[in-house]
């Protein structure tokens, strides 16, 4: 498991969505300020669709392991932090710690053909916990975990993707006046390769 954010890789990182504020920290992590109303989201209904959220990616084949350790500044509901696997604007999912309006909860989105499918697990107690996505060909699993020893799937399914995919971190405030999002590390795993994250 290589730390994607140390000094030697980060050049090789990108931005959908660059936000005005952002910084890499010593501890080879990186905070993330979202802006107002800053989002990811194909609502079924058709009433709301963004992708406006800060994304910092690295670009990745197909098969994959990305873990985090975060924390983020919940003020308003639906305040986050995700990691995201990210297709093109209507193919992506995401994993968040997430303000549901009353807890930190963990919540997942999976968007197929411009559609989100949104799911929120369970609310949990640690301030700062892991989530990892897991890539296997076309089969992605979602895992939180408290500690980074005991993790807990929360997710499990199919999405077909192009040889290269973009995956990395996301800072979200769709309801707010912004948020921010700490990832104390972010740990990118390749078959075969040393990451570039």
């Amino acid at each position: 498991m290589i730390n994607v954010l140390n000094h030697e890789t980060r050049d090789t990182l990108a931005w959908i969505n660059e936000p005005p504020q952002w910084q890499f920290t010593e501890q080879g992590g990186v905070i993330i300020e979202a802006p107002p109303e800053a989002d990811f989201f194909c609502d079924p209904s058709g009433k709301h669709f963004a992708s406006s959220a800060p994304f910092l990616y690295a670009p990745v084949k197909r098969s994959f392991e990305l873990t985090a350790r975060l924390t983020v500044e919940m003020k308003q509901q639906y305040d986050s932090g995700c990691l995201m696997l990210y297709v093109d604007s209507d193919n992506w999912c995401k994993l968040c710690f997430e303000f549901n309006g009353r807890a930190a909860s963990i919540v997942s989105v999976v968007t197929k053909d411009g559609w989100s499918d949104d799911c929120n697990s369970e609310e949990i107690q640690s301030d700062n916990p892991y989530l990892r996505i897991n890539k296997v060909e076309d089969c992605v699993s979602f895992y939180y975990s408290p500690d980074g020893e005991d993790w807990r799937l929360i997710r499990y399914f199919g999405m077909r993707t192009p040889d290269e995919v973009k995956v990395g971190v996301v800072a979200q405030s769709p309801k707010g006046s912004g948020s921010r999002a700490d990832f104390s590390f972010v740990h990118l795993t390749e078959p075969n390769e040393e990451s570039r994250f």
